[in-house]
């Protein structure tokens, strides 16, 4: 099969050296200020200013975030936990993996083992690391980490006295179906899913 055009099947060992070497030249913008203008419970936002090639400028304030982690806890039969809450910003209920941010010096492991427990009361034998990604770079550095726990056991849940959180376990073609008609719109649990149908075939 012909490679499409941005394919990188079918390239050469030079040309995928050159479209590597491209990506790498893209133009470095270097930080030469940030300034923090709020502080308000665990957010943070600054005015950061950042240099680049040819007197490019950037000028942006951005939200600073402790990073978080979220989890695909499975069971052996292919089923998913979801939990739904309320969240205030967009003013509904939606379907989502278990997740929250790190604490102070928190470790992303550490913090979705205690989230998994505290938000469901589920505990995990097994832990896979699957992703990281960023999910709004356009205005905030958060670092999100996804893994994949099994080997699950049931346990008491003890989650904010605010979180109103329903469980449901949901067979896994299931969850997909929820995320390609719209009834997930969450995004770590749409990349979430959508990424370990990819690499847990």
């Amino acid at each position: 099969m012909a490679a499409r055009p941005g394919d990188l099947r079918g390239e050469g060992e030079s040309q995928l050296s050159a479209r590597k070497q491209g990506e790498e030249s893209l133009p470095q913008f270097r930080v030469v200020s940030s300034k923090r203008i709020l502080r308000c419970g665990f957010l943070e936002v600054a005015r950061e200013r950042a240099q680049g090639p040819k007197n490019l400028r950037i000028e942006k304030h951005v939200v600073k975030h402790a990073g978080a982690a979220a989890v695909i806890a499975r069971d052996p039969n292919g089923m998913v936990l979801l939990i739904r809450q309320y969240r205030l910003p967009v003013r509904q209920s939606l379907w989502e993996l278990p997740a929250g941010r790190l604490g102070a010096g928190e470790r992303p492991l550490s913090a979705a083992k205690r989230e998994l427990a505290e938000e469901t009361g589920y505990r995990a034998r097994a832990w896979r690391k699957l992703f990281v990604f960023y999910p709004s770079p356009g205005f905030c550095d958060e670092r999100m980490t996804v893994y994949l726990a099994e080997g699950l056991t049931e346990g008491q849940p003890h989650p904010e006295p605010y979180e109103l959180i329903r469980t449901r376990w949901v067979a896994w073609d299931e969850a997909l179906r929820m995320v390609t008609r719209g009834r997930i719109k969450d995004a770590k649990t749409i990349a979430g899913l959508l990424y370990a149908d990819t690499v847990l075939q």
